[in-house]
This record gives C-alpha cells, structure tokens and sequence, in this order.
C-alpha cells in the first residue's frame, strides 16, 4: 500500500470571484448591505419602541407613587382619627369642654389634612348596600328597605379613588 492517498476532490463548482463581472459582484454586495441595513433598522425601531413603552412606565409608576405611596400612612392616621373619635364620643358629661373642644379641633385638622392629599370619607348612612366600599358586619330589623345600611360601624375612605378602608356597617333586614 502507498502511503500517499489521493486526494478527494469536491465535483461541484465553487464560484470564484474571478468568474463573476465586477458589476454582479457590486450588486450582489449593495443587497447583503442592504439586508444588513433593514436588519440593523429593525432592530433599532424595536429597541426605540422598548425605550419608549419603557419612559411611558416610568412616568405613570411615578405618577402612582406620587398619588398612592403614602397608603400605609394615611391608613395608620385613619386609625389615630379614629380613636380620637372614640375618645370625644366617650367622655363623660364632667370633662373640661375646653378638652372636648381641642381634641374636636385635632380631628377636624387631621381630616383636612388627608382631604388635602385625597383622602375621601365613604357616605355610609342611610346609603345602599354597595360591597366595593362597604362590609357588611350584621343584619338588623328596620323600618329601612332591605339593603340599607343602618349603622355605621367603623368609617371607610377612599384614596383619590382607590378604596383605602371598607367601610363597616350593619345592614337593614327589612321591616
């Protein structure tokens, strides 16, 4: 046997630059750049298109934080307003009316406070029923058509728009 073996040899033809013209050589380029160029262009509208849906949900997070990022605060102050309430509805008859007044005048500038940043008390009284703002705690007879709501329990509040607290009634049964 022979060391040298032959070598194989692929039949096809290969094209070879010297064998196509100049101008098909020109053609041929100008269309694999201008196949790069499309490409490229794509590829730039989409990243354009990302950046903007990308600003556009960057302004309105911002614009959501700004309207309801304070929510946990205002609830924790809801809560203050609330025992304050509780407080002037429960003193005896006996407390200083200077007192009385003052913590009155606290509550009052609290809920002007939160009125001012978008706070919004739920009407509750004498209302109908509506489960997005209410929770219903009970069931009583009344001369008020079913569904009305007879008391209020705890004050519900909206944030400029968005339910902050339900608030918690007891409902009428009907006569």
């Amino acid at each position: 046997m022979s060391s040298e073996s032959a070598p194989t040899e692929n039949t096809a033809p290969t094209p070879n630059s010297n064998d196509a013209s100049p101008l098909e050589l020109a053609e041929k380029r100008i269309a694999e750049l201008e196949t790069a160029i499309k490409e490229e262009k794509n590829k730039y509208l989409y990243l354009y298109a990302d950046f903007d849906n990308f600003k556009k949900r960057a302004i309105k997070e911002r614009s959501e934080l700004m309207k309801y990022g304070w929510e946990n605060i205002a609830r924790d102050i809801l809560g203050v307003i609330d025992n304050l309430e509780r407080a002037v509805e429960h003193m005896p008859a006996t407390t200083d009316a200077n007192l009385k007044t003052g913590i009155e005048m606290t509550v009052s500038q609290f809920r002007a406070v939160l009125e001012k940043q978008g706070v919004a008390l739920i009407a509750s009284d004498a209302a109908i029923f509506n489960p997005e703002f209410h929770e219903a705690m009970g069931q009583e007879p009344s001369p008020l058509p079913s569904g009305s709501i007879t008391k209020t329990l705890v004050k519900g509040y909206t944030l400029n728009g968005r339910l902050l607290r339900p608030a918690k009634v007891v409902m009428s049964a009907g006569a």
